[in-house]
């Protein structure tokens, strides 16, 4: 069993709270993802799993197993670096042999070990190099191989790509998800600030909070399945954090709520439908609606409901799409995300529909509104 569990796990740095409150579990060959922007404690909270850091309060447990005052060495954890970590002096095959020598593993285990990873990795004509005589892609191969060779319960990465160029990223994000489908009973840990990373590999995504709050920073703020996080997220800190460009928000007031949903009234007067339950307010309530740049499409001429109407002030094409930048007093600026050939002329204000399944009400608080038990999660404009 390679389960993690963390029970109210906090971290502090003197009278400095990082981590708190974290309830998690990842399961028996999961891949989870810690993600969340700058400062928000991911790193912090995967080396207290590696045993790096250790644990202020609450229960860390591996297999179930407490793991708060057990040394690195005896966690059956590896973990992979941003920096790679190598060696410079030794070869690649040393450099993946050592810790295993460390622990005094015969020879022939260690050979035999260590030509698995590098058959793994593609790694063999690479053996007798040294670092310097490799390219990024490879030394991160050779920091994955050293990982690989101790044969963990979890692996963990630390921003493993941070330092490759973008098309190195993507060729090394698939030799990390065939890592994962080539060890299934192995627990993986991955930290990034990249949200393509975390969408393309993830079982689950922890997000982290971040920000000036202190009684929110260094918190959970939604774990689940990507998917779950983009189409149904808790509060507006997720909702704004996951998707390029991020989603928009647009003040609104409540008109209605009952057992099909609520109707609110853009400051510009368009009435939308929303399949949440807002019974618990008053007409007239504050929200915010949320609507994604991509589930935002120009509506057909003499479209009437669900539209929400705007001005067109700038247009960035790329080919396969373009970005429509939005503004209309007083509501947000706001963007869409349009195929090329969607709109033959951007003069004068422009309806875009949005289905109701594909919008979302914040209260005043930034939380999600609940979403009614038989609105679909999957059927978007």
């Amino acid at each position: 069993m390679t389960s993690i569990t963390l029970n109210n796990v906090e971290k502090s740095f003197g009278k400095v709270t990082v981590l708190h409150d974290i309830d998690l579990m990842i399961e028996d060959g999961e891949f989870c993802v810690f993600l969340g922007p700058s400062g928000c404690g991911k790193s912090t909270l995967l080396r207290m799993i590696a045993g790096i850091e250790t644990v202020t309060s609450g229960d860390l447990r591996i297999g179930g197993e407490r793991m708060n005052d057990v040394l690195p060495s005896e966690r059956r954890v590896a973990m992979v670096f941003q920096n790679y970590a190598l060696y410079p002096h030794m070869s690649v095959y040393e450099n993946m042999a050592f810790g295993l020598k460390q622990a005094k593993t015969p020879k022939d285990e260690i050979a035999k070990r260590v030509q698995i990873a590098a058959k793994t990795l593609q790694i063999e004509p690479l053996l007798e190099r040294r670092p310097k005589e490799l390219s990024g892609g490879q030394r991160q191969r050779v920091a994955i191989g050293r990982a690989i060779v101790r044969q963990p319960a979890v692996f963990l990465f630390d921003e493993p790509l941070s330092n490759l160029d973008a098309a190195l990223r993507v060729h090394m994000r698939t030799e990390i998800a065939n890592l994962h489908r080539d060890f299934p009973h192995a627990s993986m840990i991955y930290v990034t600030h990249d949200q393509t990373e975390a969408m393309a590999l993830a079982d689950k995504i922890v997000l982290l909070r971040s920000g000036e709050d202190v009684l929110t920073k260094g918190s959970i703020a939604q774990s689940g399945s990507p998917l779950e996080l983009y189409h149904r997220p808790k509060n507006r800190f997720v909702a704004g954090f996951l998707g390029s460009p991020s989603m928009n928000f647009l003040p609104v007031t409540l008109v209605n709520a009952n057992t099909e949903g609520a109707t609110v009234r853009l400051a510009s007067g368009e009435i939308i439908d929303v399949p949440v339950d807002a019974r618990t307010l008053s007409a007239g309530a504050p929200l915010t609606l949320g609507v994604r740049p991509e589930h935002m499409v120009p509506a057909p001429p003499g479209t009437d409901t669900q539209v929400i109407r705007k001005v067109v002030h700038s247009i960035e094409n790329f080919g396969e799409h373009s970005y429509l930048y939005l503004s209309d007093t007083p509501d947000e600026p706001c963007i869409a995300k349009v195929a090329d050939d969607v709109l033959e002329t951007a003069e004068g204000p422009v309806a875009f529909r949005v289905r109701p399944s594909a919008c979302h009400l914040f209260d005043a608080n930034g939380d999600a509104l609940p979403y009614l038990a038989d609105a679909t999660s999957r059927t978007f404009a």
